[in-house]
């Protein structure tokens, strides 16, 4: 009944695009008149985080954005935009499934502007901004959707685990002794700990691409997902994903999304890629020196402005030498744990694939940048290796590189149990 009567509401946005049309036929102007910019593609990447959508144009696209209300929408007025089959088809990259947006149509507003008109399901705060051309992409318009009111991560978390058992498992009675490796990495955690898994890339950005086709965002992602289920099953143990689904997250975001949520334990995942074939194995990467040191000086800066908390210490320290030593210590102590992190992990993944080399290397990676969270970048393997990329493809080999990754996890925490968190009064 409601979409009849939508019918005969008067809208603004489609009212300026017939006006547009008419001042076109008034002044004898043909639509392409005003040749510039191109359209080649429209990309939607739905997901519960943000939706984007992404226009990719031969030159680039100015634009002017505001919001319209009841019913909500969005409308992004595209200056210099040909009219063609992209636009025109742009309502069938929309599906139900979006959470954001419940219809996308464009039409010709007047001489060389394009109208996009996104009704929306839920209130929004939008962000559209243009990327220069990268790789395989030309021009680059983005819109991303993001909730007004977004989600707690940390309130999420614990909402999952409400219903999970936590404590020691209890020992079934005619149980085996374990044996002695068993006994070794037998964990005996007091408190939470929460783990935060990285899938590399993912949305626009495909990563590597392996020769049969096999894209790096989409076995990071089934990798991590594996590793999340695995965890949660863990007594005391629990894990978030930055992304859990196919889009893109800022490398910057990354990071802030795994201290939102307090994680003891960073891990991003990735599939090497070289421009040689015979290049295989996994790696297992920390942060370098040379990576901590150039970033200090712009964390310590940023922490001084918002008063953040790093290794439990407020940072609103008015001594900025003595807020330099406190940054130090605490990520010279970060990167010892990572490193001891990364070796465990390093064990348990030579177990199920070669090693590209027989030790943890360091490099600095952003998602690596966080000072106070031992963090570790695993390579699972080159997938740009025909035959490892088909390995890393098959769902057998994900189940034992996320069992592997499990495995080193807790070896880890065997031997370096976390330090209990102190009860706010």
């Amino acid at each position: 009944m409601s979409r009849n009567l939508d019918r005969f509401r008067p809208d603004p946005t489609r009212r300026l695009m017939l006006q547009g049309a008419v001042a076109g036929l008034l002044f004898g102007i043909a639509p392409r008149a005003f040749a510039g910019s191109g359209v080649v593609a429209v990309r939607v990447w739905p997901s519960h985080a943000y939706t984007r959508i992404t226009v990719e144009s031969t030159a680039p696209l100015k634009f002017n954005q505001f919001m319209v209300p009841d019913p909500d929408r969005l409308v992004v007025d595209l200056e210099g935009a040909d009219w063609g089959n992209e636009l025109a088809s742009i309502g069938q990259r929309i599906g139900s499934e979006d959470p954001y947006v419940k219809q996308l149509r464009a039409g010709r507003y007047k001489p060389g502007t394009v109208r996009v008109v996104l009704d929306l399901k839920a209130e929004i705060k939008p962000q559209v901004f243009t990327l220069e051309p990268f790789g395989e992409y030309q021009h680059r318009l983005v819109i991303d959707l993001y909730p007004a009111k977004p989600e707690d991560p940390l309130l999420a978390l614990l909402d999952d685990g409400k219903n999970m058992p936590a404590g020691k498992p209890e020992k079934g009675p005619g149980k085996p002794a374990s044996d002695p490796a068993e006994q070794r990495d037998k964990l005996d955690i007091s408190r939470l700990v929460t783990v935060a898994i990285d899938p590399g890339h993912g949305g626009e950005d495909p990563g590597a691409v392996g020769q049969g086709g096999t894209y790096e965002k989409t076995v990071t992602l089934a990798i991590g997902k594996k590793l999340k289920a695995m965890i949660d099953k863990q007594p005391n143990m629990r894990a978030v994903l930055t992304r859990d689904d196919d889009y893109f997250v800022p490398l910057g975001q990354r990071v802030v999304k795994a201290r939102k949520v307090g994680a003891d334990l960073f891990m991003s995942i990735h599939a090497d890629a070289f421009v040689k074939p015979d290049a295989r194995g996994s790696s297992v990467f920390t942060l370098s020196e040379r990576g901590a040191t150039s970033t200090a000086a712009k964390w310590l800066a940023q922490t001084q402005n918002e008063s953040d908390l790093i290794g439990g210490v407020k940072m609103n320290v008015r001594d900025p030498h003595l807020a330099q030593t406190l940054l130090d210590l605490t990520q010279t102590a970060t990167i010892n744990d990572s490193l001891k992190l990364a070796k465990a992990m390093l064990s348990q993944i030579g177990e199920i694939n070669r090693l590209h080399r027989g030790q943890v290397e360091q490099a600095a990676f952003a998602v690596l940048k966080a000072p106070d969270i031992p963090s570790i970048l695993v390579e699972t393997a080159f997938i740009s290796n025909p035959e490892e990329e088909k390995k890393l493809a098959d769902e057998n080999y994900q189940d034992k590189m996320a069992d592997a990754l499990l495995n080193g996890l807790k070896r880890y925490l065997a031997k370096n149990p976390p330090l209990a968190r102190n009860k706010l009064v």
